[in-house]
C-alpha cells in the first residue's frame, strides 16, 4: 500500500499564492494549483478547503510577508521622506525588474478582481491597506515633528495621499516602463508635502 505523500504547507501556500499573483482568482484552475503546487487536488482540497479557501490564506500570506515588509520598511530609521520614497522606489524597482515572477500588488490584483463580490477578500485587503497606512501616518507624523512634512497638514490626510500614489504606481509599473517617469510621480508627491 503506498503511503501518502507529505507536503510542507508553506511551500504549497507560496506555490498558490505565485498562481493566483499571476494568473488571478477566475484564470487559477485547480489543475494549475495541483502543477504549480505538486500535490493532487483532492489532497489540495483535503487540507486548504475549496479554491476560495485557498485564496484567501494566500492573500493573508502575502499580508504576512510583502506588507510586514512594506511597513518594516516605513518604520526603520531615518529622514521620513527617505523612508516613503524608498517604499516608492522599491515598488518601481520590483516592478521594472525584468524578473519572471509576479509583478503589481497581490493585493491590489485582489482588490480589483475580486473584493467587489466577495466580502472576505474585500475585508482582508482592507486590512492590508489599513497596515499600510497606519505606517504612512506614523511615518508622516515623525516627520512633521522633526520639520520635515509640513505640521499644519493633517497627518492621516497626507498618509492617504501618499497612500494612494504608492498604490496607483504598482499598477502604472505593470505599463508604464520608463522608471524616469514613475520616479518624477514619487518625487512630484514628496515635494507636495
Amino acid at each position: 500500500m503506498a503511503r501518502p505523500r507529505k507536503f510542507d504547507e508553506t511551500s504549497v501556500l507560496d506555490a498558490a499564492l505565485d498562481a493566483f499573483w499571476r494568473r488571478g482568482y477566475e484564470a487559477t484552475s485547480t489543475r494549475d494549483l495541483s502543477d504549480r503546487t505538486g500535490i493532487g487536488p483532492s489532497s489540495l482540497y483535503n487540507t486548504f478547503g475549496d479554491k476560495r479557501q485557498l485564496y484567501l490564506r494566500a492573500l493573508r500570506k502575502y499580508r504576512e510577508t510583502g506588507t510586514t515588509e512594506q511597513v518594516a520598511l516605513l518604520r526603520r530609521p531615518g529622514p521620513a521622506k527617505e523612508r516613503l520614497r524608498a517604499l516608492m522606489v522599491a515598488a518601481i524597482d520590483l516592478d521594472l525588474g525584468g524578473t519572471d515572477g509576479p509583478v503589481g500588488c497581490f493585493a491590489i490584483n485582489a482588490a480589483m478582481e475580486t473584493a467587489s463580490s466577495d466580502p472576505d477578500v474585500r475585508a482582508e485587503v482592507r486590512r492590508q491597506f489599513a497596515e499600510v497606512e497606519q505606517a504612512l501616518r506614523e511615518t508622516v507624523a515623525r516627520g512633521q515633528r522633526d520639520g520635515e512634512i509640513d505640521p499644519t497638514r493633517d497627518a492621516a490626510v497626507l498618509a492617504r495621499q501618499v497612500l494612494s500614489t504608492y498604490y496607483g504606481l504598482r499598477v502604472l509599473g505593470r505599463v508604464e516602463a520608463d522608471r524616469d517617469t514613475l520616479l518624477a510621480v514619487v518625487d512630484s508627491t514628496l515635494e507636495g508635502l
